[in-house]
């Protein structure tokens, strides 16, 4: 790919960005940002702060979850036309539980290319700072908000044999790591909240330990759960 004194090509870069520190933020991403033609985003005012606290205008298109296939088109269209367009979330890499599979996918079947700007991930974060296996391990972005199914999924979960990662609503992780407690109480877990930001939080201990550190207690910012592999308890019990 192009070196700095090299024009930017055509296509679509996937550029990941700060999920809080802004220090986070590469000389590739901000140069990706400067010389390309539009940035598609989740959130224009989000996009557009971050923008320009780095001292970046560029015209920008919203691009999320309403109206991912319509915006996939068009986004892959103006790139084959030439363009170059920066794809970017509110926070974080796009496509991992944010919206870019579709504007990838459409790219692919244009013959477009696509070009990853890799940077910073809440989930893999939390994965190396948990202490629990990272050899082997499953991303499972965000369970299904309530009912059976929900909990079903939690049981299958609980049989792997890889560490397993989950993104959680502050609301529901307390209730979500009781209910670990009571199906497997000694399986280790990990809680992570606020990466990168000043509240920078992580928790680590049986479902049960983390059950009781949680109960009552008012969390904020989004979480990252991980739930060791279903080995390390059988050799815990």
């Amino acid at each position: 790919m192009p070196q700095d004194s090299e024009p930017l090509p055509a296509g679509i870069y996937l550029v990941a960005t700060p999920i809080g520190n802004l220090e986070d933020i590469s000389f590739r991403q901000k140069r990706i940002l400067e010389n390309c033609d539009l940035i598609a985003c989740e959130d224009t005012r989000r996009t557009g702060l971050l923008l320009s606290r780095i001292g970046i205008k560029k015209p920008l298109l919203s691009y999320h979850e309403h109206n991912e296939r319509e915006r996939a088109e068009q986004i892959s269209e103006k790139a084959k036309a030439g363009g170059r367009i920066a794809v970017v979330s509110d926070a974080g890499t796009p496509g991992i539980s944010d919206p870019a599979y579709r504007v990838v996918r459409a790219a692919v079947d244009k013959g477009v290319p696509v070009v990853p700007i890799p940077g910073p991930s809440a989930a893999i974060s939390a994965l190396v700072a948990s202490g629990l296996p990272t050899d082997r391990y499953v991303y499972e972005g965000f369970l299904p908000q309530k009912g059976e199914r929900r909990w079903r999924r939690v049981e299958a979960l609980l049989e792997e044999e890889r560490t397993v990662i989950l993104y959680e609503s502050p609301h529901r992780v307390g209730r979500l790591v009781d209910e670990i407690s009571k199906r497997a109480p000694g399986r280790p877990l990990a809680v992570a909240r606020e990466l990168t930001k000043l509240h920078e939080e992580i928790l680590r201990g049986t479902a049960s330990e983390l059950a009781g550190q949680l109960k009552g207690k008012a969390v904020k910012g989004e979480c990252v759960l991980l739930i060791g592999p279903k080995r390390m308890e059988e050799k815990a019990s």
